[in-house]
């Protein structure tokens, strides 16, 4: 029984997924916990990963003037996290932080964009999935947008 191939198998992002494209995608994992308050990324890092979560909470953040930290969205268990290695400079747009103790699988990006040059399929069955991560992450950042900008006390200051 191979544990990291049941967790890519069983996890929603990939539960669809041809079982060869789990075997190619197992060659570039691995298992990874994280404690609370642990980055998985920082923005402006190369985006060398991206991670599956099991369990726990992520925080997606973007940093602003005089605001701090700002949490654009949490994923959590089923959700991935991370799709910067898709986009050239292949640079991480958000900090990631682990809000509780994380356990996820990490995917070694530079690992699979080598495999998905090689298999178009593959590469077409993950850019599908992925497009829809980040339209979700768009629409969240939208709302975070109306929110903020959409407020009183946002107008009465600036």
């Amino acid at each position: 029984m191979d544990v990291l191939r049941d967790y890519l198998a069983e996890h929603p992002f990939l539960s669809d997924v041809a079982d060869d494209h789990v075997v190619t995608i197992q060659r570039c994992a691995s298992i990874t916990r994280l404690l609370q308050g642990d980055y998985l990324f920082r923005e402006g890092q190369p985006a060398n990963q991206f991670f599956l979560i099991r369990q726990g909470n992520v925080a997606l953040q973007v940093y602003a003037p005089r605001r701090g930290a700002i949490t654009i969205e949490t994923a959590g268990a089923g959700d991935v996290v991370g799709w910067s290695w898709l986009v050239p400079p292949y640079l991480c747009h958000f900090d990631a932080r682990a809000t509780e103790l994380t356990r996820a699988i990490a995917i070694d990006a530079v690992c699979l964009r080598d495999k998905v040059t090689r298999d178009v399929n593959l590469g077409s069955a993950l850019m599908e999935r992925f497009a829809a991560v980040m339209m979700q992450r768009l629409q969240a950042t939208r709302l975070q947008l109306v929110d903020m900008y959409g407020s009183e006390e946002f107008v009465a200051t600036h």
